[in-house]
């Protein structure tokens, strides 16, 4: 046990466990196959409801912190059931609140905030008043990971006017000053120990591929992601200088995966290339429909549908996250965080 009392986590699909079951979305997961290899199978509005196979990187994290298995939002309707923490990541979130308007309903990263108020709320009273809650949030795990579909989802997509409006680097600037904010406030509101997720590589996710006429990686995509993953780490550097009383770390899930992509064989996988599952050209061109029969040797690939990767994978990064050195997580772990004292 590592004395955190809850862990709070705040991002879109790669962390969503069943937020959007209740939302008019078209990003949804709460049916089989997903959830495949989660204990007792996938119903809905349950923890099981995620846009992979099963279980989520941050909730093996949660785990290892020797916390429960976190509730949705939608779930955590009391304080007893938010007393450990809660998740409020839905897919198709971004840190921009239009992002991911092609799904129809979304939380984006502002609403999740003031969903996290709502809880605070809930917690109060079920603490006797906010002198005592306060202490409990500030020794707290609060994980964020946005951005993904800020390039997914609106940036490099069609039909938004974005790409005309900004170029990349104005783009990632304009994110990270949101961020900053998002994140000052939930600092504000009591946070104090900050685990924050930079994006992953997403240049040969199957997705990626399926649109290349060459069936190939799209650099290009990186090309947008790796400066913002440097301005998010500075950011980070910045939050630790100008938050007294707070430890702000950052998670590097592109090189991470980065890493994963290079060497697949050291570890253990040998699709690199394609979705578990899905439809069209390397199973990527649209994600896992209902009841469509995924890949029958999951653990050999590490993708399982277009977007996100496998349970193999989440668990590499989760462990990764949770006792790795600096060069996959700056400038502490989570393990290190949980027994830092400010």
């Amino acid at each position: 046990m590592t004395g955190v009392p809850a862990m709070f986590v705040f991002g879109d699909s790669l962390t969503d466990n069943g937020n959007n079951n209740d939302l008019n979305s078209l990003a949804k997961a709460n049916y089989p196959p997903y959830g495949i290899d989660f204990a007792g199978g996938p119903p809905a509005a349950s923890p099981t409801a995620t846009p992979w196979s099963t279980r989520l990187v941050r909730a093996y994290a949660a785990q290892l912190l020797g916390l429960p298995l976190l509730p949705s939002h939608t779930d955590a309707s009391s304080g007893d059931a938010a007393l450990h923490g809660v998740n409020y990541a839905p897919a198709a979130a971004g840190i921009l609140d239009n992002t991911g308007q092609n799904f129809v309903g979304r939380t984006p990263f502002n609403q999740q905030i003031k969903n996290f108020e709502r809880t605070l709320d809930l917690l109060s009273r079920k603490l006797d008043g906010a002198s005592r809650l306060a202490p409990s949030l500030a020794r707290s795990i609060f994980y964020v990971g946005m951005g993904s579909n800020d390039y997914l989802n609106n940036y490099l997509m069609p039909n938004y006017n974005t790409r005309n409006e900004y170029n990349g680097d104005q783009y990632s600037t304009l994110l990270v000053q949101q961020y900053a904010k998002q994140l000052s406030t939930l600092y504000n509101l009591g946070a104090r120990r900050f685990v924050i997720a930079g994006v992953g590589s997403m240049a040969c996710i199957p997705n990626m591929r399926a649109r290349s006429p060459v069936n190939m990686c799209s650099p290009d995509v990186d090309d947008l992601i790796i400066p913002f993953n440097n301005k998010v780490k500075a950011m980070v550097n910045n939050l630790n200088t100008n938050r007294p009383g707070a430890k702000f770390i950052y998670v590097d899930n592109y090189a991470m995966i980065s890493q994963v992509l290079r060497n697949p064989w050291s570890y253990g996988f040998s699709v690199i290339d394609r979705g578990c599952c899905g439809i069209g050209r390397n199973r990527g061109m649209i994600t896992c429909l209902p009841f469509l029969r995924p890949c029958l040797n999951r653990n050999a690939y590490i993708f399982w549908d277009a977007f996100h990767p496998t349970e193999r994978v989440n668990v590499l990064l989760g462990r990764a996250a949770f006792s790795g050195g600096n060069d996959v997580v700056y400038p502490m772990n989570i393990q290190q965080l949980a027994a830092w004292q400010p």
